[in-house]
């Protein structure tokens, strides 16, 4: 069982796009638990304070590694085999502060474009949710 956490610093999110999140996290195949915590911009420590013991800590930053679907499927999968459990952290309106970047295990590159926060947070969601039908052998990653 992969026990995910997609942690976003922001406001609230819009209504349009906490349907369009809520949605792919209701989809997820079995064997793929997803949770969202909604933080207000808060230093690591205090966001770590608030994560379960021995959590992997994953940046979603601008700077990070650009992989492939099928790439962050296999990531995922490895991640999920470790038995850790693992947060994918999206920053503010600011993105993350340095300190956050180099504290995180990975950092994941969403994009090359600056996206609004509630853009990411769908794209992202859209994002694991493919991956994880891509690992179980659902049709809808197409490549």
């Amino acid at each position: 069982m992969a026990k995910l956490l997609v942690v976003a610093l922001a406001a609230r999110l819009p209504r349009w796009a906490l349907q369009a999140r809520d949605e792919y996290l209701r989809r997820m195949p079995r064997g793929f638990e997803v949770r969202c915590l909604d933080l207000k911009a808060q230093a690591l420590q205090r966001i770590r304070a608030r994560l379960p013991k021995d959590t992997r800590l994953v940046a979603l930053d601008e700077r990070g590694r650009d992989l492939t679907t099928a790439q962050f499927a296999a990531k995922l999968e490895s991640w999920r085999a470790e038995g850790d459990p693992v947060a994918f952290v999206i920053g503010g309106p600011d993105g993350l502060d340095e300190e956050f970047r180099r504290a995180a295990e990975f950092v994941l590159k969403l994009s090359a474009f600056t996206l609004p926060h509630a853009l990411a947070q769908v794209l992202f969601c859209e994002q694991l949710y493919r991956a994880a039908t891509l690992l179980t052998g659902h049709p809808y990653h197409r490549d």
